[in-house]
């Protein structure tokens, strides 16, 4: 059998320096030294390596740059402020109480709607009416109210008659309630109820003092929680939210200036 060839020598051919037995010249310092050889597939294998791209002149700088604000979406129209307070009528199912049917009866023209709202029924009388009204609940065999537990109010400033004002009254004998609403403008005369309730006296003052409804025959029409030199009525939805200076003074701390200087020389 014949012998196999030798492999072949793959070895790199000696320089001139090995061959001549010399010593090799060194290489030049700034030039890196040759890689050992890599085996054949060894850079196939490894994935490629991708430079970093070097960002163009000014790109750090755009990337500081905050973007661009979006134009604002157009904002829907605003809703028309409301002219009143809905009046919600009793259902089918539930009768109103007796006394309204006799009140109607004996004061005619005195109710102008009845509402019935969370169990609380509610007439609304014209302010001509309200005294007689007043007496009639009171006195009635059949309504007794011999309590008036509060006076409020309510402000529609796009409502000619812009004020609701409010009576809740109760039976103490009878256990039920009923709520007497009457509308009126602004300064337009509304009748104190103080001589018919007690309780009413400073539950008025307080309706004053907060919205301005002009109570006639009170006898003692003053403010009861603001001071007596106040500008304006707090509850008031035209009241201006940064203080009583924007009514008279451009400036409020003017006013408040104004009021110091004074209370300062009542004091010498």
């Amino acid at each position: 059998m014949a012998e196999a060839p030798p492999p072949p020598d793959n070895k790199p051919p000696a320089s001139a320096a090995q061959a001549t037995g010399g010593t090799p010249p060194e290489a030049p310092a700034d030039e890196p030294a040759a890689a050992a050889p890599k085996p054949l597939g060894a850079e196939a294998a490894k994935p490629p390596v991708v430079p970093a791209a070097t960002p163009a002149l000014g790109a750090e700088a755009a990337a500081a740059k905050p973007p661009a604000a979006k134009a604002a979406a157009p904002h829907p129209p605003a809703a028309a402020p409301p002219g009143g307070p809905s009046e919600p009528p009793p259902p089918a199912d539930k009768a109103a109480p007796a006394f309204i049917a006799t009140l109607q009866s004996a004061v005619p023209g005195s109710v102008s709607a009845v509402s019935y709202w969370v169990g609380d029924w509610t007439i609304i009388v014209p302010v001509a009416q309200l005294l007689d009204v007043a007496r009639h609940l009171r006195d009635a065999p059949d309504a007794l109210f011999d309590f008036c537990s509060d006076v409020t109010a309510t402000d529609w400033p796009t409502r000619a008659e812009r004020f609701d004002v409010i009576y809740c009254l109760y039976s103490t004998r009878h256990r039920h309630r009923i709520r007497v609403k009457v509308r009126a403008a602004d300064l337009q005369p509304v009748p104190s109820l103080t001589d018919i309730w007690t309780a009413a006296n400073w539950l008025e003052r307080e309706v004053f003092d907060m919205f301005g409804v002009n109570f006639t025959g009170h006898p003692d029409r003053r403010r009861i929680l603001m001071p007596e030199d106040w500008q304006g009525h707090p509850q008031r939805k035209d009241y201006p939210l940064e203080g009583p200076g924007e009514l008279l003074m451009e400036n409020p701390i003017d006013w408040l200036k104004l009021r110091q200087a004074r209370d300062e020389a009542d004091i010498e």
